[in-house]
C-alpha cells in the first residue's frame, strides 16, 4: 500500500479535524481537512483522496447528505462515516448508500489505524480486479480474431473498411471459428455501436416459432398470442442484427427475409400492415451456401443480398501461430473468472496443442483451458490428447473409435461381474462421452448433434436425459 495517498477529514469540530490530521500524517498518509459538507464537495473535485473519514453529526448539511452527494461524484473513493452520536439506522441508512465503514467517537488511535489500513486495501484489492477486468476485455473477445496471421490481418482490414457503413456481411467457417466475434467487432467499430445488437441462432427453434421470433406477431394471431409481441428484427432497430446458422433457415422464411433486406419492412405473423426498420444485417454459417443454391435448398436471389461481403473465417489448423496467444488469453480470463492461479502449460501440453487439429476450432481450445483452470491440473487433457494418434487427422469418426477401444480395455471383469454387464457399462460410458463430445463440439446444437450421430432428434433428447448431459 502506497502510505502516501491523501485522506480527507470532513469534521465541524476545528480540533477533532487537528487531532485526526495529526493521527493520519503519523500514520503515514497525507491529510486534508474541511469543516463543511459543502467544503468537501469542492475539495473531492480537486484533490481526488484516497478515502474520506466523514463526520456523520455537520450542521446546514448532515454526513448522509455529503455522502450521497460525494457518491455522486465518484463512487470510487471509500468513505468511514464517525459519529458521537451512531445509531443503527444512521448505520444503515449509510451503508446503503455506500460507506465502507461507521467508527464511533471517542475512537482509539489503534481503532483508525485498522480501519483506514483495511478499507484501503480492500479499495485497492477492487480496484484491480476492475483493472485486470476492463484488461481482459480490452483484449477482449475481438482481439482474439486479430491476430498476426495473415488471414486474419486481412479480415480485420474488411471490418475496418465497412465498419462506418450499413452494408450487409456474411461470415463463413468452420464451427467454433469465431465467426460471432467477427460479426461483433463489425457491430463494435461501425456507427451503430452504441445501439442494439441482436443475436437470432437460426437453428434454435422450429421454423414456425423462428418466424415469431424474427418478425413477432399480433395478438390472436395463434393459439397462446395473448398479446402483442415485438420481434428480433425489431429489437434490433437502429442497431445490428446477427443471423447464425444462416444456411439452416426454411425457404419461406428466407423469402420474408429478403424482403427486410430489400425494403426495410416485414409484417409481424397475423399482422396486416407494414413494420419498418433500420437494421444492419449480418450473417454467419458453417454450411456451402453455393452448393445449397445449385441444390435449390437455398434462394439465390437471398444469398446474393447477405453476400454482398464474404468474411471466410479460417480453422485453427490453419493458423496453428495463433494458438499461444489464445492460450494466453483464455488462461488469463478463466484465472480471473474462476480465482485460479494457472500461470502457464507444461511443454508436454503446448507440444500436444500444437500438434493436434482442433475439430472444434476455438471453442474447443477455450473449453479445454476452461476445464484444465477449473480443476488446475492437465491430466484430463494430456490423458484423452494420448487416446488419440498425433499423426491422425482428428475426424469424429476416428475419436469415437479410438475412445471405443480405450474404455473396452478398461473395463476388465472386476469382483465377478460378468463380461456381459461389463460390456454394457462400457458401451454405455462410451455413448455417454460421444454424445458430450459431439454437444459440445455443435454448441449444443441438439439438432446437429443429431444429424452427426445418426440418431432421431427425439433418441438424443432421451439419452440427453438418462445421461443427465444436461446437469454436467
Amino acid at each position: 500500500m502506497n502510505k502516501k495517498e491523501t485522506i480527507l477529514i470532513v469534521d465541524d469540530e476545528k480540533d477533532m479535524r487537528f487531532y485526526i490530521e495529526n493521527l493520519i500524517t503519523s500514520f503515514g498518509y497525507n491529510a486534508a481537512s474541511v469543516g463543511s459538507g459543502y467544503e468537501a464537495i469542492e475539495k473531492v473535485k480537486t484533490i481526488n483522496p484516497a478515502l474520506i473519514l466523514l463526520d456523520l453529526m455537520m450542521p446546514e448539511m448532515d454526513g448522509i447528505e455529503v455522502l450521497r452527494r460525494l457518491k455522486e461524484i465518484n463512487g470510487d473513493i471509500p468513505v468511514i462515516m464517525l459519529s458521537a452520536h451512531g445509531s443503527t439506522d444512521n448505520v444503515v441508512k449509510a451503508m446503503k448508500i455506500g460507506a465502507s465503514d461507521f467508527i464511533n467517537k471517542p475512537f482509539e488511535p489503534e481503532v483508525i489505524e485498522i480501519t483506514l489500513s483495511q478499507v484501503l486495501e480492500r479499495k485497492n484489492l477492487l480496484l484491480e480486479v476492475k483493472r485486470l477486468k476492463e484488461e481482459i476485455n480490452k483484449q477482449t473477445r475481438y482481439d482474439l480474431i486479430f491476430s498476426n496471421n495473415k488471414k486474419m490481418t486481412d479480415i480485420k482490414s474488411i471490418i475496418e473498411q465497412v465498419a462506418e457503413t450499413n452494408i450487409t456481411v456474411l461470415v463463413r467457417g468452420e464451427s467454433g471459428t469465431g465467426k460471432e466475434l467477427v460479426a461483433r467487432a463489425i457491430h463494435a467499430t461501425s456507427l451503430r455501436r452504441d445501439k442494439p445488437f441482436v443475436k437470432v441462432l437460426c437453428t434454435a427453434l422450429p421454423d414456425n416459432l423462428l418466424e415469431s421470433e424474427l418478425f413477432g406477431y399480433e395478438k390472436g394471431a395463434f393459439t397462446g398470442a395473448m398479446r402483442r409481441k415485438p420481434g428480433k428484427f425489431e429489437l434490433a432497430n437502429t442497431g445490428s442484427i446477427f443471423l447464425d446458422e444462416i444456411g439452416d433457415m426454411h425457404p419461406t422464411l428466407q423469402s420474408k427475409l429478403l424482403q427486410v433486406l430489400q425494403d426495410g419492412e416485414f409484417a409481424r405473423v397475423g399482422g396486416e400492415s407494414d413494420v419498418k426498420v433500420d437494421v444492419r444485417v449480418i450473417a454467419a454459417t458453417n454450411k456451402d451456401l453455393d452448393r445449397a443454391v445449385k441444390e435449390g435448398t437455398f434462394r439465390e436471389d437471398l444469398f446474393f443480398r447477405l453476400n454482398v461481403i464474404s468474411i471466410i473465417v479460417p480453422p485453427l489448423r490453419e493458423r496453428k501461430e495463433d494458438i499461444p496467444f489464445l492460450i494466453e488469453h483464455f488462461l488469463n480470463k478463466y484465472n480471473l473468472q474462476y480465482n485460479k492461479g494457472l500461470k502457464k502449460l507444461s511443454e508436454e501440453t503446448m507440444a500436444r496443442f500444437m500438434e493436434y487439429n482442433w475439430p472444434g476450432n476455438v471453442r474447443e481450445l477455450e473449453n479445454m483451458i476452461k476445464r484444465v483452470v477449473i480443476l488446475g491440473n492437465e491430466k484430463t487433457v494430456l490423458t484423452r490428447f494420448k487416446s488419440l494418434d498425433a499423426h491422425t487427422d482428428f475426424g469424429y469418426q476416428n475419436e469415437v473409435q479410438i475412445i471405443k477401444t480405450d474404455k473396452a480395455k478398461k473395463a476388465a471383469p472386476d469382483n465377478g461381474f460378468s463380461l456381459k454387464s461389463v460390456n454394457k457399462r462400457a458401451i454405455a460410458e462410451v455413448e455417454k462421452e460421444t454424445i458430450k463430445d459431439i454437444l459440445n463440439k455443435t454448441r449444443w446444437n441438439r439438432k446437429e448433434a443429431a444429424q452427426l450421430l445418426k440418431i432421431s432428434y427425439k433418441s438424443l433428447l432421451n439419452k440427453i436425459k438418462d445421461y443427465e448431459l444436461d446437469k454436467i
